[in-house]
């Protein structure tokens, strides 16, 4: 099997989630939240074959939300599992750390949505040469960058306020993420001009220009239609 096909699905507690985004304080509020919004939900997330429907409301933002950690660790995990070339000791470290968020991101919505969630995607990393660390640099600049613009994006959208707090607190982490590997391609760039506006904010896009931009890195196609939009 190559590199682009291993996806290991490693298994991370709620708990450990808990321990790295500081959610303890509001993990209850989130679930219990999460049990009125999943009563409401109708269908099992499922369109026409090859089409995955994200639904409506704050469950389908955390369905959004759990698609895109889905993707970033599903990609991570290959990277870690196989590394690139002449990768050294401290950067695999920091790649394996963000590999263990990202996993910890996707099992919380999981957890979280229940039987509201979306099935597990299937990734499509074809264009992804997993032995070069420029290929796999510029696709992780690409994920983290898409990631923190979909949650600030996403943030305006979310009702219930329990929600719009979990997301600040994995947007800061992404954050943390994508300004790590932007400066492992150009030092120096973590915060440059291609993602922080003239006023010091970062980068916002609308659920459905996210998806565009993912959506080459999925093989089933998300339908995004029925998400809130104001």
């Amino acid at each position: 099997m190559g590199r682009a096909g291993r996806f290991i699905a490693t298994p991370a507690s709620r708990r450990k989630f808990l321990r790295y985004a500081g959610l303890s304080g509001i993990a209850a509020t989130v679930l219990a939240g999460c049990t009125k919004a999943i009563s409401n939900y109708k269908g099992d997330g499922k369109g026409p074959t090859g089409t995955i429907s994200l639904g409506t409301g704050d469950v389908g933002i955390l369905n959004f939300a759990y698609a895109l950690e889905q993707l970033e660790a599903a990609f991570y995990t290959v990277v870690v599992a196989d590394p690139y070339e002449n990768i050294d000791s401290l950067e695999l470290s920091r790649l394996t750390d963000i590999r263990d968020h990202e996993i910890a991101h996707r099992e919380f919505f999981k957890t979280a949505l229940g039987t509201a969630a979306i099935p597990a995607l299937t990734p499509n990393f074809t264009s992804v040469n997993f032995a070069s660390r420029a290929s796999v640099l510029a696709t992780a600049k690409t994920f983290e960058d898409i990631g923190v613009s979909a949650y600030n994006g996403a943030g305006s959208l979310i009702v219930n306020p329990a929600y719009l707090t979990l997301a600040g607190k994995i947007v800061s982490v992404e954050a943390r993420h994508a300004a790590y590997i932007r400066n492992l391609i150009t030092p120096g760039s973590f915060a440059d001009s291609t993602v922080i506006n003239s006023n010091g904010l970062d980068m916002n896009r609308t659920p459905a220009q996210v998806l565009v931009l993912a959506q080459p890195f999925i093989t089933q196609t998300l339908d995004g239609s029925s998400l809130p939009t104001s």
